[in-house]
């Protein structure tokens, strides 16, 4: 049984692992039809700044892959992690920066919301038309979530739900003051390294920190934390306090830049 297969739409020179630090959005296909593998390895093959760098058919042969091939977006067939419960939350942690588009035969509403709260950055069905799946791709590798409006009201009342039992204030996590002021940053659509910048601190001390954040209030991505803090009004209770630590923690040499 082949356990990775290479892109071989390419020229033979283009084969090589080398060609994953080339220019362009690096994809994995993940998917156990080979049928689909070929066909969306040709409406990528007919893009210029998509490459595919591998193909693979199981769970393990993409984890493995995963490992071995730098990789900017992975377009994954729902059916490999469907029943598997820590499947999305594993390849998170093997490849932190790869982001994760799931194709699903039929969307349902509890599998959706599980799938954006483990991680997923897109859930698209298996009949998407190839424009849209070029542009969901490019969307994603660019940092955005892709969402359309039946999942963007799911998800909001699945989190409403959940957001119930945390309205009692003696319940309400406790934030320190300069996590309230990354999260006023995250909410002005900065991305980590302009808030790393902002503080005075590393990409990677910024990470950790929302790490920590998404634990204390349950979330698991920017979206959750974003809906999190409309519902609460979380930054209208503490703006001052997030304020005052950003400027504490350093003069900055610029204004706060909203992510354009």
């Amino acid at each position: 049984m082949t356990v990775v297969h290479f892109d071989q739409s390419r020229e033979p020179e283009e084969n090589h692992e080398e060609d994953a630090t080339a220019p362009g959005i690096r994809v994995i296909l993940a998917d156990s039809q080979a049928i689909y593998r070929v066909g969306m390895r040709k409406v990528f093959a007919l893009e210029d700044d998509i490459r595919v760098v591998a193909q693979v058919e199981t769970l393990g042969n993409l984890q493995a892959a995963l490992q071995r091939y730098p990789t900017d977006v992975v377009v994954l067939e729902g059916a490999l992690v469907a029943g598997t419960i820590d499947a999305i939350p594993e390849l998170v942690r093997i490849a932190p920066d790869a982001k994760l588009i799931v194709q699903v035969t039929e969307a349902d509403e509890s599998n959706t919301v599980e799938l954006y709260r483990r991680g997923v950055r897109g859930v698209v069905p298996r009949s998407i038309s190839p424009d849209l799946l070029v542009k969901c791709v490019r969307k994603i590798a660019e940092g955005e979530t892709w969402i359309d409006n039946q999942s963007i009201s799911w998800v909001i009342e699945a989190y409403r739900a959940q957001a119930t039992t945390l309205t009692n204030p003696k319940v309400q996590p406790k934030l320190s003051k300069k996590e309230l002021a990354i999260i006023s940053c995250i909410t002005r659509g900065m991305r980590n390294k302009e808030i790393a910048y902002q503080i005075g601190t590393t990409e990677q001390v910024i990470k950790n920190y929302l790490r920590k954040v998404y634990d204390k209030l349950g979330v698991s991505d920017r979206l959750e934390l974003a809906l999190y803090c409309l519902h609460h009004e979380l930054l209208k209770k503490y703006t001052t306090d997030a304020e005052s630590a950003l400027l504490q923690q350093t003069e900055p040499t610029q204004p706060l830049r909203a992510k354009m």
